[in-house]
């Protein structure tokens, strides 16, 4: 049966976004470089980022990382799911929202849940095979797969940066245990990868 993983990149201060994220700057104000292991990878890095992009058998969101994936500085092609180095070809997206949008740019890439992650979770297992489900974002969706006990794994990819503001990850989380199982080291992130306690 596929893994549930939640897998987003994380500041030493536990922003996930700068402040002021938005359409044009998905990241907010400096929160791009969150993301310089994937987009310049080491050989760590690549390794980290290709396995993960190689397991996924599905993805999963929230409404507001779908509203910058989408939109007009979001995937296209090449960009997509991965990076432009170990790039794949992008898996079946599920967002999960309350009201899905009037428009999307790229329809043949999204289907959109309306009655939570549980709901996703279980229409993500339809497809991903024995690929892994991933919950890439944002925050509000991966405290929900955590609050409701839907992750079976949760890969955090610290980055040494200190944003001071921006979207908190777990602002709001309840208590849970988790086992560490992995870790890789690059100078431009540390891959951590924890096992859920039942």
């Amino acid at each position: 049966m596929s893994k549930v993983v939640a897998d987003i990149s994380v500041s030493l201060d536990g922003y996930v976004t700068g402040p002021d994220p938005g359409l044009e700057h998905g990241l907010g104000t400096g929160g791009e470089l969150l993301h310089a292991w994937a987009r310049q990878p080491t050989d760590v890095d690549a390794r980290v980022l290709g396995g993960a992009v190689r397991a996924t058998g599905a993805v999963l969101m929230g409404r507001r990382t779908f509203d910058v994936v989408d939109g007009p500085y979001g995937w296209g092609d090449p960009l997509g799911y991965g990076s432009a180095r170990e790039q794949a070809q992008t898996p079946p997206v599920f967002v999960v929202t309350h009201v899905p949008p009037p428009a999307v740019r790229r329809p043949e890439l999204f289907t959109f849940i309306t009655d939570g992650p549980a709901a996703a979770v279980e229409h993500a297992r339809t497809v991903a095979g024995d690929g892994d489900i991933v919950v890439m974002g944002g925050a509000d969706l991966i405290g929900q797969a955590t609050d409701e006990g839907l992750l079976d794994e949760l890969r955090l990819h610290l980055v040494p940066l200190l944003l001071g503001a921006g979207t908190r990850l777990f602002a709001h989380a309840r208590p849970r245990q988790w086992e560490p199982v992995e870790t890789h080291f690059s100078p431009l992130a540390t891959h951590l990868t924890y096992r859920a306690i039942t």
